[in-house]
């Protein structure tokens, strides 16, 4: 590793093991209890294949977690320098899958809603599992390799220090692509938001006091969710990355308290995890009576 990467290692920290350890525990109680409530799910439904498609991206995530909080632990990486590239890579490819799977729920609910339907489905099983097979063919024989064998391929890096791949950032075809994610990422977040809250608008006006009878409400509180989880966890990261792009292409020594945040940011969007274990509390009966019971007292006031 060059001098400037060793000054460089933001990562060596106990809040990203704390994080980091959090959540291993809490994406792992979210996928186990999930997949109680997908044995009771339609199968063909387009949500529920997205759904099972979250669940796997979640998982394979995970599975790389531990390496993380090894060397975190350790402070010392010892699963060679192409698995490092590999645990790097894995946590961007999750983020951006999660946000892909987020926005194929969101999209379906709300024509779901504008075109009043009940449910959007799959003509039969084997399409929803073609559809998956598709997916992840594409990602695994095309994705993970194109960015394995680019990333953090344009520096010599130690074999014993890893997440620190900040350098390829500068050059001038990795600057376009990340600014062209970073506006992307925001203008869909930006755009579903704004639906969003329309729909809500409208059916608050619509329903009014008979708001919470009504299943469709529950559904979009639940699309309010996911909404959430891209809010918090997602465009946080986004936003900083462009200062992050800006500081990197125009600093010849790296700035390690931008490097610092940008690792902050960048584990932030781990906490996605949770969204599976949120998903199952956000569908029970002891949460609806809190919402309905919190409903009511707004409206005696």
């Amino acid at each position: 590793m060059t001098a400037n990467n060793s000054s460089c290692n933001p990562i060596l920290t106990p809040h990203l093991t704390r994080l980091y350890g959090t959540v291993l525990v809490g994406g792992l109680a979210g996928v186990i209890s999930i997949l109680f409530l997908l044995v009771k799910m339609n199968t063909r439904s387009v949500t529920t294949t997205a759904v099972v498609n979250l669940v796997v991206v979640h998982s394979v995530f995970l599975l790389t977690v531990p390496f993380r909080l090894t060397y975190l632990i350790q402070q010392k990486w010892t699963f060679g320098l192409s698995f490092c590239k590999f645990v790097s890579a894995m946590l961007h490819i999750h983020m951006y899958l999660t946000f892909l799977f987020y926005v194929v729920i969101l999209v379906i609910r709300y024509l779901m809603f504008f075109k009043h339907k009940d449910k959007v489905e799959f003509y039969r099983k084997l399409h929803a599992v073609a559809a998956s097979t598709g997916l992840w063919v594409l990602v695994i024989v095309i994705v993970v390799p194109l960015i394995v064998s680019q990333y953090g391929s344009m520096q010599d890096y130690d074999k014993e220090q890893c997440f620190n791949f900040h350098k390829e950032l500068t050059e001038t075809y990795a600057q376009i692509i990340n600014y062209l994610i970073v506006i992307i990422v925001i203008a869909v977040a930006l755009i579903l938001l704004v639906f969003q809250i329309f729909i809500i608008i409208s059916m608050v006006r619509k329903l009014r006091h008979s708001l919470l009878s009504h299943q469709e409400f529950w559904v979009q509180l639940k699309n309010l969710f996911f909404i959430g989880v891209i809010v918090v966890c997602f465009l946080p990261y986004q936003l900083f990355r462009m200062y992050y792009l800006y500081t990197v292409a125009h600093s010849a020594d790296c700035n390690n308290d931008v490097a610092f945040y940008n690792e902050i940011f960048l584990s932030v969007t781990a906490i996605s995890c949770f969204d599976l274990l949120l998903f199952v509390l956000g569908g029970s009966h002891w949460f609806k009576q809190k919402i309905i019971g919190l409903w009511n007292c707004l409206l005696c006031r």
